[in-house]
């Protein structure tokens, strides 16, 4: 690769990995810079979860956008594996919500009828032994919903895979770079880290809460602020969980006899410690829905900062202060369902800048 790449990408989270594969596929020379290892951001947090008729479920703009990048996935996920020549463990048999009150089986009820209506495959059902039907290990409860096209990747995993990916298109990815300050010069765009200066006609901001911290020239604060989630890497003694559950205040994500239990939702700045009440609060939660885990064993603990926004939906587009700089960032808990469809957009902006982006996302909202 050249001194001077097509692209640089800031960030090597799980969204910058997909960016930087979706380029350089394109045959674009990509440089991607990050002050730490891919992944170790945000991405810490991310059970992988694909669902979005849970997470969208109180904003139609959200539920609309989270669908229209699961649709994607199947062939997003089939590149990337046969671009890296790796395996991603990768599941779409759907999550089941439980209720263990009369409240929540109506709002249940309530979702399910919303969803039949808008012809989103799901099965509404009441009961213990109903709700045990579709997952032995649960505790009882009131009622259940299946939703049928949502599922969930394994993170960790899919970072690696887009990383291998890049590599093997071409791209480069530098760490302990920490990008300080982009800028304009005549040539093009110059990013200045800690240590090097860098030149590119295109740089993405895929830094996620980091951005916030990000001097780019003649334009406002990036308006992202870090929420700090835990969350728990557990090993079953027996049995395994069948899909993806969602109980109250808690989701369980399984992987062989693996469960991941997620997350919590923190606003304490940059601190990304693992905390006694972020644990406890985790375990009791996911005791509740499943009293087998009570007997689990302790693989890790993992804290990640995720990337707020002052509307809870990303920002992503081409700046309008600054030629070719873009933005695709401010995913909150949803980069790993949004990621698709991030990188579809922000490799369509960096081949035209007149691409279309959806007006909920266009960073130009934020004035930037």
């Amino acid at each position: 690769m050249s001194s001077h790449p097509d692209v640089i990408v800031v960030g090597a989270g799980l969204i910058g990995c997909a960016v930087a594969h979706a380029l350089s596929r394109q045959g674009a020379e990509v440089l991607v810079l990050d002050a730490s290892a891919p992944g170790s951001g945000a991405s810490q947090a991310s059970a992988g979860m694909l669902c979005p008729h849970i997470e969208g479920a109180h904003d139609p703009v959200l539920q609309g956008l989270g669908a229209d990048s699961l649709a994607r996935y199947d062939a997003f996920i089939h590149r990337v594996c046969s671009d890296a020549g790796m395996d991603v463990p990768y599941v779409r048999n759907g999550t089941l919500q439980l209720a263990d009150t009369d409240e929540r089986a109506e709002v249940l009820r309530r979702l399910a009828a919303v969803l039949h209506g808008q012809g989103v495959p799901c099965q509404f059902v009441e009961g213990v032994a109903a709700v045990r039907d579709l997952e032995p290990l649960a505790a009882p409860q009131r009622a259940g919903l299946l939703i049928e096209p949502h599922g969930a990747v394994r993170i960790r995993d899919l970072i690696e895979a887009l990383r291998q990916a890049s590599l093997h298109q071409g791209a480069r990815c530098l760490h302990s770079e920490a990008v300080e300050h982009i800028t304009r010069h005549e040539t093009g765009l110059v990013v200045e880290t800690h240590a090097n200066t860098f030149h590119a006609p295109h740089v993405v901001v895929t830094s996620g809460a980091w951005a916030m911290n990000l001097r780019v020239d003649g334009h406002p604060v990036i308006p992202t602020h870090p929420v700090r989630g835990q969350l728990l890497r557990l090993q079953m003694r027996s049995g395994a969980l069948r899909r993806v559950l969602w109980g109250p205040g808690i989701y369980l994500v399984p992987w062989a006899d693996e469960v991941l239990v997620g997350a919590t939702m923190e606003k304490v700045g940059f601190d990304s410690r693992a905390t006694v009440a972020g644990v406890m609060q985790l375990c009791t939660a996911a005791q509740a829905v499943v009293p087998e885990l009570a007997e689990a064993s302790f693989s890790e603990v993992r804290v990640g900062l995720r990337p707020g926004s002052p509307d809870g939906l990303p920002l992503i587009g081409p700046s309008r202060r600054l030629p070719g700089l873009v933005y695709a960032t401010g995913h909150f808990r949803n980069g790993a369902l949004l990621a698709p469809l991030t990188a579809d957009l922000v490799a369509a902006i960096v081949r035209d800048a007149s691409a279309d982006v959806p007006s909920a996302l266009a960073a130009s909202r934020f004035d930037l």
